[in-house]
């Protein structure tokens, strides 16, 4: 038996995925013949961007009792020939290495499931000390790069070219509930009036040995959340209203969310407002709900799961329902009015951006573009939702991003060539495709994700009124912890705070911090740093148009 190698060892980067960019509908789901191989049997290496066919032809054969053995039948010249050869093809390598020349012996596509999708239990935002800057010396890799910089200043061009903000046509109500019947049928159009939170009540038909969430996928996929729906399970029969003989539960949904941006301090910012006595959070601090679970999603790269139904959503604000409901039964009135005003939050960072699921469960797509949206669903049931965001530079936050979510090799190297394989992406999907329809492209919002805050903010303004979002920034956040949480505070309508209670919440240590072995590989480069602002800078002025301020351009100083 013959066993040929037949592959490219240098990938075009949609291959890495094994998707195609810019096909209609989304990606395709089938392995594609190598563009560089052409379908024959070849090693491709790539030195200084020329093609080197290595080995033309390389065989293993395993036939018979053929082993390693047969290596020493050779006969002597044979033997020797060999080896002299590789030992040549060894110097010619080290060569290249040592002169520094630049290689792509192996393509990986960039951030390639070292994104969200990956792992979206670990979307945790930044640390707002982690946006001051570190200095450390010069790499000559730089000035290497710089060289590169004329060519990458082109592929920026092409994009900046074709950059066109359109308006997005929105969805009638029909199609929502055509694609979601269970959650319309679950959730009800109108809230109780007393509760500053949209909430209802529902039947329960369970005894009082029935165990609520026994069926609840979060618990079932995930042990870290168990103990705490231990706590919910004991309290539950205490928390229900009984009349006419049956029982009924109040059901909660936020009546705000922290909806982004990842590696934004979006974690800190969450800390801080829990301990507010009044704002109460869903158990799990980013459910994913609306754009991951209840499509089935966990990590993408695993594939679908069974979909949680919005009941196991639901579940997750059950402890914040017990205090209302509390408030809602209680005889005083001072015990009424204190717990009417509990507000119930949620921090998911992928809602603002993550529409990753749509090319898997919408077929009716024009021209890419996802016909739904999460911000659809949600402004569906709640139109008067409150938003707050919380953005940085996006060149510093897609660097924090890599370091985060990169699993191994990290460098100001690596984050240099990923960014520049993303940016040949993102201009091949431009070529062919609109704005909208790229950005929304699962491959391409791995390989450069998130940081195009003003395609995703144009999207939640088409159904969501501008006075609804609270839009913040963390480098505002960091040098002035106090001012932030008292606009989050005044947006949010939040009672105030006693000295003591202040204090605890201001000066606490910031969340989320960078990780030391990350701090120690230092900053990007500056040429990777360029790249970055010159392809943020339309989004980032299109932004400051949007939000009229002009700190969100992000123009060092």
């Amino acid at each position: 038996m013959r066993h040929c190698i037949n592959c490219c060892l240098q990938l075009s980067p949609d291959d890495t995925h094994e998707q195609r960019v810019g096909c209609r509908g989304g990606p395709h789901h089938s392995r594609h013949e190598c563009p560089v191989c052409k379908g024959e049997n070849k090693i491709v290496f790539r030195v200084d961007g020329k093609q080197m066919n290595l080995l033309a032809v390389l065989e293993v054969r395993a036939d018979g009792n053929e082993s390693w053995g047969g290596f020493f039948r050779f006969k002597k010249g044979k033997r020797c020939s060999l080896v002299f050869g590789l030992i040549i093809m060894t110097l010619v390598m080290a060569s290249y290495i040592l002169s520094g020349a630049h290689q792509e012996l192996l393509t990986s596509s960039p951030f390639h499931y070292g994104a969200f999708p990956s792992n979206p239990s670990l979307m945790d935002s930044e640390n707002p000390s982690d946006t001051k800057e570190q200095h450390h010396q010069p790499s000559v890799n730089n000035i290497s790069y710089m060289k590169d910089y004329p060519s990458i200043k082109l592929i920026i061009n092409s994009i900046t070219a074709r950059i066109e903000f359109t308006t997005r046509q929105l969805p009638a109500i029909e199609d929502l509930k055509k694609q979601e019947l269970h959650m319309f049928s679950v959730i009800p159009s109108k809230f109780l009036p007393n509760s500053k939170s949209p909430c209802w009540y529902e039947e329960f038909t369970g005894r009082n040995t029935t165990d609520p969430y026994l069926t609840n996928s979060y618990v079932l996929y995930s042990k870290r959340f168990r103990s705490t729906f231990d706590a919910l399970r004991k309290a539950f029969w205490g928390h229900l209203s009984h009349a006419h003989g049956k029982h009924f539960r109040l059901r909660c949904l936020p009546r705000f969310y922290i909806i982004g941006q990842p590696k934004c301090g979006t974690t800190d910012l969450y800390d801080r407002l829990r301990l507010h006595p009044e704002v109460k959070f869903s158990a799990i601090k980013e459910p994913h709900w609306w754009t991951r679970k209840r499509f089935g999603i966990v990590r993408l790269r695993d594939g679908l799961r069974d979909r949680y139904p919005v009941e196991d959503y639901l579940d997750l604000f059950d402890l914040a329902a017990h205090q209302i409901h509390q408030g809602l039964q209680a005889s005083s009135a001072k015990e009424q009015s204190k717990m009417n005003r509990i507000i119930i939050g949620e921090a998911s960072a992928s809602t603002m951006w993550d529409n990753n699921a749509w090319m898997f469960f919408y077929d009716n797509s024009t021209d890419g573009e996802p016909p739904f949206l999460t911000q659809d669903f949600i402004h569906a049931f709640q139109p008067d939702a409150k938003l707050i965001v919380m953005l940085r530079d996006p060149v510093e936050r897609l660097y924090s991003d890599y370091l985060y979510f990169a699993s191994s090799n990290k460098s100001a190297d690596d984050f240099h060539e990923k960014v520049t394989e993303a940016l040949q992406l993102f201009e091949n999907c431009m070529l062919d495709y609109s704005l909208r329809a790229c950005v929304y492209n699962n491959t391409l919002n791995n390989a450069m994700p998130v940081g195009l805050y003003a395609v995703y903010l144009l999207d939640w303004l088409t159904v969501f009124n501008k006075e609804q979002f609270l839009i913040l920034r963390l480098e505002d956040h960091a040098s002035n912890v106090k001012y932030t949480m008292h606009r989050v505070f005044q947006f949010l309508n939040l009672g105030p705070l006693s000295e003591k209670q202040e204090a605890l919440m201001t000066k606490s240590p910031a969340s989320n911090a960078r990780r030391p072995e990350d701090r120690n590989l230092g900053p990007m480069w500056p040429v990777t740093q360029r790249i970055l602002q010159d392809f943020y800078g339309p989004f980032n002025t299109r932004l400051v148009q949007v939000l009229a301020d002009e700190a969100f351009a992000w123009r060092k100083t």
